[in-house]
């Protein structure tokens, strides 16, 4: 049984007034309104947890948690609302959440590997004017927030960019097939365009 006085002296007080929660046709469940319902008071239940969480810990059930006896990480360097979604990202490693600035000026920085990334000039076409479309858009937005300084790209400039960077690399790939087995023709889906 419990340890706690207060808690026995509800139990006694609830047997002395004859609604031990049994009523005289044998049932054993008082109905929800029931004086016993109602006895317990919140400083009642505030007592019977107090007591539970005294006895997990004369048990050792709080030892060992991850953190005890450590500072917690950033607390009280500056005032942030949002302090809980900012660690859960950080811990889960999650992408593709922020304000539309912050993500199109991350995007911005990655795009040249994401055009590299595509073969045909109508994807790569398509992918910077969705990007170019999505920077205005954030400019329009008046949410507030980090203002959006990511510059719309060229789509003709990047497009030959991208198609130098492409000649570069087949040139480099011919080289180090040539170099590997100088009698071999390359297939034709491995073949540079031109």
């Amino acid at each position: 049984m419990s340890d706690d006085p207060r808690l026995a002296a509800a139990r006694y007080r609830a047997a002395q007034s004859g609604e031990d929660g049994s009523d005289d046709e044998g049932t054993d469940a008082a109905p929800a309104g029931s004086q016993v319902a109602r006895a317990y008071s919140a400083a009642d239940r505030a007592a019977v947890v107090e007591t539970a969480i005294q006895q997990a810990m004369r048990r050792g059930e709080f030892d060992d948690l991850p953190g005890a006896g450590k500072p917690i990480p950033g607390l009280g360097e500056t005032h942030d609302p949002d302090w809980w979604i900012r660690r859960k990202i950080e811990t889960e490693q999650l992408t593709g959440l922020g304000p539309p600035a912050l993500m199109l000026r991350v995007e911005n920085v990655e795009l040249d590997a994401k055009l590299d990334d595509l073969s045909r000039e109508d994807e790569v076409r398509d992918a910077l004017e969705d990007f170019n479309r999505r920077v205005i858009e954030a400019r329009r937005q008046l949410l507030g927030g980090p203002p959006v300084v990511t510059p719309t790209r060229d789509v003709e400039a990047e497009l030959e960019a991208w198609r130098e960077r492409r000649d570069a690399r087949g040139a480099a790939d011919a080289t180090a097939e040539t170099d590997a087995a100088p009698g071999r023709r390359r297939p034709w889906w491995r073949r540079p365009r031109g």
